[in-house]
């Protein structure tokens, strides 16, 4: 071939560089493979890349696996590079595999073309030097993580290490010797591409690989000991060249290349202090054993070393390295020349060596987490720990010194150290600072602020400063209130001191009476005392930041200025590592304000200092950002508007708009200056406060700032004056990052901080300078990140180039996402797809970073801002869709052929449009005469049948794709339509009656089945037009569904042709699933087996009448077939089951198919549920992570979830629940369950589910399961003996177990009807009652087990009816009452087990019966309830699907009705629901009272035996908890029952709020609360009226007022019964107090409620006598 990517010769094994770098970072298994396999590379290094020679060009040459263009262009290759021929060779292969990006076609013009060809030979040459650097790059790794006991690879790496250790570092110092003295490339040697452009490029890859060379080799000493031989060679050889400085072709220097040179300066001199191993060294002489030290036995060396370092001192470089040699000599040989030493130590000082520590600390390490950095700072802190520990403070440079030894406490593994050890080495620079604190308030704070690391030394620094226990100070003279010894070295204070003259009424500090003072220096020029005085720094700071505010405008503002900054920069590092000592800061973070307003007022503000206080600012915004609003709004800091903001252009014009103090300090200093400290800050404030979503008050109030970006600074920003390099693209950054966050805002009012962002980007300066960062291009992005000196830092000038274009990126998706539909062009869009000259098109720039290799996000976003380009661009009348319009144009026919694939063509495009939604497209079309006659021609045709396809196959796939294309257009035009316009266009409707009439829906779908059955039949043959044929039954399955919800629109209505659709439908899928199993097969068979599903649950009446028969043989071949594949598939049919058998049962079905299919089910549920048990058991052991992604990253795939509403496991266990509802008398499902243990498999996963709270839609439909099986004799036993109370009752605990403030949340914010643990706790408590009801005595034990354990949710759930009132609520509240109504049968067993639960229960059920009554009575409450509490209870107004213009007055009318009948709706359901709850409470009420007759009639009754439930009071019942329910409550409820019966029966008419049926069980529901509560009345009457204990007083008004309340009860009673009023439903829902009840109807039998009322009348007479 001619390009062949990897040769088939001993070339293939290799592999490129930079793929082993990606291998070695651990993304790939085979890391020891690797390793071993390219060892010999690593170990050469660059001596791997070979000079050209004769043999390798004859090998070359005679190589026939190669294309012969190939070979000449890798000739070329070798010449411009100087590589020998064959690797030359190589490296083309290789960037054609992983950079080219062109095709094989496009390869063979580029080498035919000398221009391009060159272009090609220069990528090449930079795709070189990249090899050559991920060659270093792969030795750093190693000997960066070789040591790593947290590194996954560590024993990989460590192996590589040990066998590459020899002569690794003499191989990479003669290479850093030979890049060091290599001659600069001339066009003579190298090529006429060898420009002065190329050479530089030549040079600047030599300093990288000398820096990265040295770095190998400073982390190779870093763990390996170096001779003392090897640091004399490695002293000449630094020496002679200068440490870097006197390169061979140090004339090619530039400016952008100083960095590196300082680069290979700094490593140099890191390499000799590393060499002397000063760490070993200091360690040796505290030991006292300096003659374990290596150089100890080198005194030759030692005398060369010094030699030659006294003649060092010319370059700053040499400062560590003599300061180093002065620490080895000194300890070594102490005794011995002594003025050497001196003079070597004077020379280092000379240097600024500290000054040069701090320098090169910083440029080593930008990102605190490079390693090179972090080794270095190791390596200095042991240089520094041992200067202070040998020499004298003050012959040191303490300021120097101070800020080196801060930053290389900056690392946080170094201020751990520190902390552990803090009187040693560097404490003792701690020491001294804290002895001149407060005097020197800079150095102490300085320090400390680099050893905050972590929340631990926050703690530690808080402490440290909160009990300090000397005070310096320093006097020019001697004060007149002081007593001193004669020596004057100790003195005493007479008077107590004011410290800040700021007055006594706020902070301040006293020096007390008598305290002592050291007098440290003394004489005439002053004296420096420290007093013997303990205090709180803290309190000191709160005082220096008050005195600067009473000096800010005097001439000491500049000294207290340098005062308050070092203090305003700890607060900003301590309130960042641990927000939780914000508090105890409070004094000092809330005087940041009037700071921050009084510092921007003055004439020349400190704007470090202001930098310092926006900066605290800005951390305390992210916890608190409403209060740091409020309180810096009144600053006057930030910009603001005079007159509210109304309207957007009123905010993009910026009118009556201030730039505030900030704005005036940009302007006037900042810019004038170069320096930008304060507006960094500021916008990170902005950012903050933007993120911390405020009010939509306090967001407008931010319209000022964002504005100021949009309009001032981010049009403009490139145009600034800049003094330090990285501050412009750190500024655009934070710009950037601000108004993505704004964008991310949702809309609240008008106008908003959202859509004044989206405006100003979509038509201002600001959104063009966006795009230019967008425009940088991925070419521009590789040649930063090439220039970067260090090796592998994360935050250097690439990668914030590559984070600004992310962050461009997504404001550009974000605007064009939310901006405003509208007909014209924004600037913003013209700039993103404008065409320029010169092949300067910004989608080209655009759609090349998908080669983007460094950061997969922004490729990502690339690839999102071009689709969504793709689909909002709009067309426009230039466009081709005319002409497209004419090719499919029937009458155009017959001047013309339009060739099939032409018109197959013109059909996508305009299939195109309508799926993105083209509005201008589609308003063409809709415009165009006979479009949709001209469109439709193919569907009246007639294809060749499928069996007749093999000799005209091409012609029939085109067909098939014709008509794909038509029927999808078909489809998607009739959604728009009737979503988007509201009704159908005249044309369209023609369509579809012609459509109708010509019997084309019956002739498609015998067509689609013919097609499928084909492909099932011919299995191979049939895959060749497979895509086709699944792309032909995608569409008919959409033009069907859409028939189902549109059957009107579509002209289908028939039921015959229903049933023929549906037929074809079955028939098909019957095809697909039954025959061998062929994965295009299965595909089909999946696609028809939804549309199947489909059709079953739309078109219930049109059905065939037996459809289980083929749909039990489907379910027997798919549960055969591969079940990872047909997953899903089995789910649909499953889901068709249930539909069938909740449709039609087994009518019309075999009855001999059930054992079978319940077979099939039951295993299917057993293998389900113990594969829910694994994987459960994997889940909890793995633990949820949570992956947290970028903002500007796309959603990554979730994995498979098991637990699902749709998925195979819980479809099965509904579809087992309908068969045993089917097969009630358990003829058949009681011997499969026998054969297959079911039940016991699905217990211990709902038990598993429930103890862990995971697989909830598995535990509702296994627990629905249960429930049908229970409410059989067989059933219950079943599934009581297989031991569902130990499988639901302790694990139920942890389903609704929540914490105090979320009590009430668990009874409500969820419909009863939607999946949550709540309504597993229902079904459980709907459980435990059917089994009762049905096992009655042999479940007793098992019930009173489960009530004791859920007491407290029970008598919770009771308590909530009246707090919470949520139809969830008091759903759960029917279903507990209903299980304690069954248990209430069996009162002496519950009485004898737990008889404070059921005081309890008796007391709590009688406050219910007053809550519902109440609520019942009170409608204007139950409304008001309704609305306060809880959102869902009254649903908004029903929305409808079309859209609609405005409305008038008359139909705004028409809508307020709507919403009042929902409302009425919602609040009939609630009294639905409280009145069945009243009623079974009544009715449980009834066994804890004495049986009526009984009391009635037996004179010797105990009546210790039930409790009075009920206090003698009358009056109406209460709300109020503490209102005792008395008789008065049932006297309520029975009006209250007979006030709605009333309401019920004028309703002669029952509209459609209140349906028939609804009507006659609301009447029987009344009927049997108030027979019931006669019921509980009479009995609790009479008990109290023979309890002696009661008072005769009180029992003659019991009589009385009985008597008369009765009485009229009584006569109400009888209208309604004359009148004809159902009966309770005793029959039915709930149990009676009568032995023989009456049927329900809508005529009452006056005879059956006879007994009755004569029962309410013998016991008014009884109360009279």
């Amino acid at each position: 071939t001619y390009l062949n990517v990897r040769l088939n010769s001993t070339l293939s094994s290799l592999r490129s560089c930079r793929e082993l770098w990606t291998i070695l970072l651990g993304r790939s298994a085979q890391i020891e493979a690797e390793l071993d396999r390219h060892r010999d590379r690593l170990h050469q290094g660059l001596n791997y890349y070979k000079a050209p020679s004769s043999s390798s060009a004859g090998k070359v040459k005679d190589n026939k696996d190669v294309a012969q263009p190939l070979k000449d262009f890798g000739l070329r290759i070798s010449k411009l590079l100087c590589l020998d021929e064959q690797q030359s060779v190589q490296l083309l292969q290789c960037y054609l595999q992983e950079d080219y990006r062109g095709t094989r076609d496009s390869l063979k013009v580029v080498l035919k073309d000398e221009r391009q060809s060159q272009a090609l030979l220069l990528k090449i040459a930079d795709y070189y030097y990249e090899e050559r650097m991920c060659l270093l790059r792969c030795v750093l790794l190693l000997l960066t993580y070789f040591q790593d006991e947290r590194h996954p690879y560590r024993a990989e790496y460590c192996n590589c290490v040990n066998k590459l250790e020899k002569d690794l570092v003499s191989n990479y110092q003669s290479q850093f010797e030979n890049l060091f003295k290599a001659e600069a490339p001339t066009w003579e040697t190298h090529g006429n591409l060898m420009t002065e452009r190329q050479v530089s490029r030549w040079f600047l890859q030599c300093l990288r690989e000398q820096s990265l060379l040295l770095e190998i080799i400073f982390l190779y000493y870093a763990y390996f000991e170096m001779s003392p031989s090897d640091l004399l060679s490695f002293t000449k050889m630094f020496k002679e060249q200068g440490f870097g400085l006197r390169q061979t072709n140090r004339h090619l220097v530039d400016k952008g290349m100083d960095a590196l040179v300082d680069r290979i300066g700094y490593l140099s001199s890191l390499i000799l202090v590393e060499g002397m191993d000063i760490d070993f060294l200091h360690k040796c002489a505290l030991e006292d054993c300096t003659e374990q030290h290596q150089f100890s036995n080198a005194p030759d060396v030692i005398k060369e070393m010094g030699q030659l370092l006294l003649t060092f001192g010319d370059i700053p470089h040499h400062g560590p390295v003599l300061l180093a040699w002065v620490l080895l000599s000194h300890t070594l040989r102490p005794d011995e020349s002594s003025p050497v030493i001196r003079r070597i130590g004077n020379t280092a000082l000379q240097l600024g060596v500290f000054k040069y520590l701090s320098t090169m600390l910083k440029g080593l390490g930008v990102s605190g987490n490079n390693c090179t950095a972090s080794t270095a700072k190791m390596c200095i802190y042991g240089l520094l720990s041992f200067v202070i520990t040998s020499f004298e403070e003050e012959s040191l440079q303490c300021s120097h010194l101070i800020d080196a030894a801060c930053e290389v406490l900056s690392a946080p593994n170094l201020a751990e150290v520190f902390w552990e050890m803090p009187n040693m080495g560097l404490g003792m620079i701690l020491d001294s600072a804290v002895g001149m604190f407060p005097h020197k308030i800079g150095p102490l704070l300085q320090l400390l602020t680099a050893l905050l690391s972590n929340k631990s030394t926050v703690k530690k620094v808080y402490n440290f400063l909160d009990k300090m226990s000397f005070y310096t100070q320093v006097f020019k003279h001697k004060p007149n209130d002081i007593i001193s010894k004669d020596d004057e070295t100790l003195w005493r204070r007479q008077t107590p001191k004011l410290l800040y003259p700021l007055g006594s009424g706020q902070a301040n500090l006293w020096m007390p009476q008598g305290v002592l003072g050291q007098v440290m220096i003394g004489g005439d020029q002053g004296y420096v005392v420290r007093w013997d005085y303990s205090y709180s720094s803290w309190t000191l700071f709160t005082c220096e930041v008050e005195m600067l505010l009473h000096v800010v405008s005097t001439a000491d503002v500049i000294a207290h200025c340098a005062r308050v900054k070092p203090i305003l920069d700890l607060v900003h590092k301590v309130i960042s590592t641990d927000w939780t000592v914000s508090d105890c800061l409070l004094p000092l973070t809330s005087r940041i304000y009037m700071l921050l307003q009084r510092l921007t007022s003055v004439i020349n503000p400190p704007v470090d200092v202001i930098a310092s206080c926006v900066n605290c600012l800005s951390v305390l915004a992210a916890r608190m950002p409403g209060k740091v609003w409020s309180s810096l709004h009144h600053t006057g800091f930030l910009p603001f508007a005079s007159n509210p903001l109304t309207s957007m252009a009123q905010c993009v014009s910026a009118e009556g708009m201030k730039a505030g103090n900030y704005g005036n300090l940009l302007v006037q200093i900042e810019q004038p200056r170069g320096e930008y400290a304060v507006t960094i800050a500021f916008l990170r404030l902005i950012t903050t406060l933007v993120k911390g979503q405020l009010g939509s008050t306090q967001n407008k109030g931010l319209i000022p700032c964002v504005l100021l970006v949009l309009k001032e600074m981010l049009p403009t920003y490139h145009k600034w004056r800049y003094n330090t390099y990285g501050v412009r693209e750190r500024i655009v950054v934070d710009r950037l990052f601000s108004l993505s966050l704004s964008l991310s805002l949702s809309r609240c009012s008008t106008p908003t901080l959202q859509s004044l962002c989206i405006y100003s980007l979509a038509n201002t300066e600001a959104g063009q300078a966006v795009v230019n960062i967008m425009g940088v291009g991925v070419d521009t992005i590789d040649v930063v990140l090439a220039a970067q000196p260090s090796s592998c830092g994360s935050e250097g000038p690439g990668q914030i180039l590559i984070q600004t274009v992310k962050l461009a990126f997504s404001v550009t998706n974000n605007v064009i996402r939310l901006k405003p539909p509208s007909d014209v062009v924004s600037p913003l869009e013209q700039a993103l797809t404008q065409h320029g000259g010169h092949g300067n098109n910004l989608i080209v720039v655009l759609a090349k970073y998908i080669y983007h290799k460094h950061d997969p996000a922004l490729p990502r976003l690339a690839i999102q801002l071009l689709k969504r380009l793709a689909t909002e661009f709009l067309l426009g009348e230039w466009s081709c869709l005319h002409v497209v319009l004419d090719l499919i144009d029937s009458k155009q026919q017959g001047k013309y052929w339009c060739p099939p694939l032409l018109h197959r063509a013109a059909l996508a495009f305009l299939l195109a449009l309508w799926q993105d939604r083209r509005d201008s497209a589609i308003s063409v079309l809709r415009a165009k005469e006979r479009f949709w006659e001209n469109l439709t021609t193919p569907l009246f045709g007639t294809l060749t049948p499928p069996s007749d396809t093999t000799e005209v196959f091409s012609d029939f796939y085109l067909a098939l794709l014709v008509i794909y294309k038509i029927l999808s257009i078909f489809s998607i035009f009739i959604i728009f339509n009737c979503t988007r316009l509201g009704s159908l266009e005249q044309s369209l409707k023609d369509g579809l009656q012609k459509f109708s009439n010509a019997r084309r829906f019956e002739y498609w779908s015998q067509y689609v089945k013919s097609l499928v059955c084909h492909v099932a039949e011919m299995e191979e043959e049939g895959i060749c037009y497979f895509p086709e044929t699944q792309m032909l039954i995608s569409a008919w399955r959409m033009l069907l569904i859409l028939s189902t919800s549109h059957s009107d629109v579509m002209q289908l209505t028939e039921d015959s042709t229903k049933l023929k659709l549906f037929m074809d439908v079955m028939d098909g899928t019957k095809a697909a699933l039954t025959t061998p199993m062929s994965v295009p097969c299965l595909r089909l068979g999946s696609m028809m087996a939804t549309l199947l599903l489909i059709l079953l649950k739309q078109w219930r009446g049109s059905t065939a009448p037996d459809i289980l028969s083929p749909l039990s043989l489907i379910l027997e071949s798919v549960l055969q077939a591969d079940q990872q594949m047909m997953e899903r598939t089995k789910a649909k049919i499953f889901s068709a089951l249930i539909s069938v058998l909740q449709i039609q049962g087994l009518n019309g079905g075999d009855i001999s198919q059930l054992p079978q299919l319940l077979l099939s089910v039951c295993e299917t549920v057993k293998d389900e549920a113990l594969a829910l048990i694994d994987n459960t058991h994997h889940t909890i052991q793995m633990g949820d992570a949570v992956e947290d992604e970028d903002s500007m990253e796309t959603e990554s795939a979730r994995g498979p979830q098991k637990d699902q509403r749709d998925g195979v496991c819980v479809l099965a266990l509904h579809l087992a629940k309908e068969l045993c509802r089917t097969d009630e008398d358990g003829e058949h499902w009681v011997s499969v369950m026998r054969k297959v243990p079911v039940l016991p498999s699905v217990l211990s996963a709902v038990e598993l589910s429930m103890r862990s709270k995971h697989n909830l839609y598995f535990t509702e439909a296994a627990l629905h399961l249960l429930l049908t099986l229970a409410r059989t004799p067989q059933g219950a036993a079943a599934v009581a003996g297989a031991g569902v109370i130990q499988t639901i009752c302790l694990p139920l605990l942890s389903v609704y177990e929540v914490s105090s403030n979320e009590a009430s949340q668990s009874f409500s914010r969820k419909s009863q009807d939607s999946a949550c643990w709540p309504g597993v706790y229902r079904l459980c408590m709907s459980l435990m009652e059917s089994l009762l009801k049905t096992l009655r005595y042999n479940f007793i034990n098992e019930a009173l087990d489960f009530v004791g354990v859920h007491q407290e949710r029970i008598l919770q759930c009771l308590n909530a009816v009246r707090t919470v009132q949520s139809l969830a609520c008091l759903d759960e509240a029917d279903h507990t009452v209903g299980f304690l109504l069954q248990l209430s049968s069996f009162c002496k067993e519950w009485q004898f087990h737990l008889p404070a639960l059921l005081r309890d229960i008796q007391v709590n059920l009688c406050y219910l019966c007053q809550t519902c009554t109440y609520l019942l009575h009170s409608k204007k409450m139950l409304h008001h309830y309704l609305q306060a509490k809880n959102g869902e209870a009254l649903p908004p107004a029903p929305l409808h699907r079309t859209q609609r213009p405005p409305q008038t007055p008359s139909k705004e009318a028409a809508g307020g009705g709507e919403r009042e009948e929902a409302e009425q709706k919602a609040l009939l359901a609630v009294q639905c629901s409280l009145l069945k709850i009243l009623s079974k409470t009544l009715a449980t009420l009834q066994h804890f009272t004495p049986d009526c007759c009984q009391i009635l009639l037996d004179q010797c009754m105990d009546l210790a035996e039930y409790r009075t439930l009920f206090v003698l009071s009358f009056t109406t019942p209460a709300f109020d908890p503490d209102v005792a329910p008395s008789f008065g409550t049932l006297l309520a409820t029975i009006n209250v029952a007979l006030s709605m019966l009333s309401e019920v029966l004028k309703k002669k008419e029952p509209v459609s709020l209140i349906s028939y049926s609804v009507s006659l069980f609301l009447r029987s529901l009344l009927m049997f609360t108030m027979e019931n509560c006669f019921y509980v009345l009479i009995s609790q009457a009479a008990r109290c009226l023979k309890d002696p204990a009661f008072l005769p007083r009180d029992k003659q008004r019991l009589k009385q007022e009985l008597s008369s309340e009765l009485s009229t009860l009584l006569s109400s009673l009888s209208r309604h019964f004359r009148r004809g009023s159902p009966s309770s439903p005793a029959s039915g829902i709930l149990p009676s107090t009568q032995s023989k009840p009456p049927t329900p109807g809508s005529k009452g039998s006056h005879e059956g409620q006879e007994p009755f009322i004569q029962l309410v009348q013998a016991f008014v007479r009884l109360v009279q006598r």
